[in-house]
């Protein structure tokens, strides 16, 4: 590695598109998956000593996240994690609605419109100025015909957690003595990123992504309290609810990611590193204040930034007059890698979740997001801040 990787990596900003990967979880992880290296569906010796691993694999997981082992499935993603059980409604003999909150990820927006033209009621909740989604407002907009609702766990562009306990409670509540509706939530910026509780009652299944958290590309966790029909169908692998052959690399590193980075009281050293960011991220917000124009989106972050009201590793900053593509390559420029919003939505200049909480035109033109990772420093956040100051006084004069 030369020295200009070295500072690329230090100066990253980007870890909620995709985290630095662990380079030795990856080793060995690739190492496990050739020492197994049968497929895990064939019934000889090789095959079964494959299972074998691919099982060990599933439990390792289970037990960080605290569930049973029967109810995680691996799939190729957190797309796929969130496409499996919205389009299982499918597979039900008559079409009702979905009612999925406005600030969901496009893998879950996108494929609900794509389920309207099928027929199906889909129907959105908006947040509130602040990205919050209420469980009062979700009650609300339920539906005789409602059998699928959806709700992620921290938003990926504005870093809001949301209040997706409150909500599980909620929809239990209301299907007291008729069918409540099935209750998922996209954790692919939760996992590994602030204390999550999967096993909570009511939460019927929810998504994960090992890239996000130093794994690798092309592997997911879809975990599921309860049973499904999938409507993908295929060779029968992972029960019937995910088809295809097997990634037991991919496993094996997600297994060893989540027990490396998860955040929960087993786990001291994320902990601490999580509570570090927190101290991290309000000293970086403070110092974004100071800029001349700079806004904090959204506006509550600024206003209260010691709270956990959102995630620590994500920051969104608009800088009006400036447009947010503009400064992110000015800070690439000068080797800060940064982003002005999801990575699925590069190339496109729509910002529905900004849309969805009635941010300004001019603060949504000049949106940028920080996030942050495990290896973040300090001192690299410093420099971003500096970095962005001179940025602002060069476009100012």
């Amino acid at each position: 590695m030369n020295k200009t990787d070295i500072i690329a990596k230090e100066h990253y900003f980007d870890w909620a598109a995709t985290a630095l990967q662990d380079s030795e979880i990856l080793t060995d992880a690739l190492k496990y998956a050739a020492d197994h290296w049968g497929n895990p569906s064939s019934i000889h010796a090789a095959g079964t000593d494959a299972h074998k691993a691919l099982s060990e694999c599933r439990k390792r997981c289970a037990a960080v996240l605290g569930v049973a082992a029967d109810t995680i499935f691996f799939t190729s993603g957190g797309t796929e994690s969130d496409h499996i059980p919205l389009l299982s409604v499918l597979t039900r003999p008559q079409k009702g609605s979905v009612l999925l909150s406005a600030i969901e990820h496009p893998a879950l927006r996108e494929m609900a419109k794509m389920l309207s033209n099928c027929g199906w009621t889909f129907i959105t909740v908006k947040p509130d100025k602040n990205g919050f989604i209420s469980a009062n407002e979700i009650v609300s907009k339920i539906q005789d015909d409602t059998v699928f609702v959806s709700v992620m766990a921290v938003n990926n562009e504005t870093g809001a957690v949301q209040p997706i306990y409150e909500i599980a409670d909620a929809l239990a509540t209301f299907g007291k003595g008729k069918r409540k509706p099935f209750f998922h939530v996209d954790c692919v910026q939760a996992a590994g990123k602030i204390p999550l509780i999967l096993s909570h009652q009511g939460i019927d299944s929810a998504a994960l992504s090992a890239h996000k958290i130093g794994g690798p590309r092309g592997i997911g966790i879809l975990y599921l309290a309860k049973e499904i029909t999938s409507f993908l169908r295929g060779g029968g692998q992972e029960k019937n609810v995910r088809s295809g052959t097997e990634n037991l690399f991919g496993a094996a590193a997600f297994a060893s990611c989540l027990e490396k980075y998860y955040i929960n009281d087993k786990n001291q050293h994320m902990l601490e590193r999580y509570n570090l960011q927190k101290d991290y991220t309000n000293e970086f917000i403070a110092s974004l204040k100071a800029i001349s124009g700079c806004v904090l989106i959204p506006h509550e972050r600024g206003d209260s930034i010691a709270n956990d009201r959102f995630s620590p590793w994500v920051v969104q900053a608009a800088f009006p007059g400036i447009p947010g593509q503009v400064m992110e390559r000015a800070l690439s420029a000068e080797g800060f890698f940064i982003s002005t919003g999801s990575a699925c939505s590069a190339g496109h200049h729509a910002r529905p979740i900004l849309d969805s909480m009635n941010v300004s035109a001019a603060e949504k033109e000049s949106a940028v997001r920080f996030s942050f990772g495990e290896a973040t420093t300090k001192k690299a956040m410093e420099e971003l801040v500096e970095a962005v100051s001179k940025i602002v006084e060069k476009f100012r004069h």
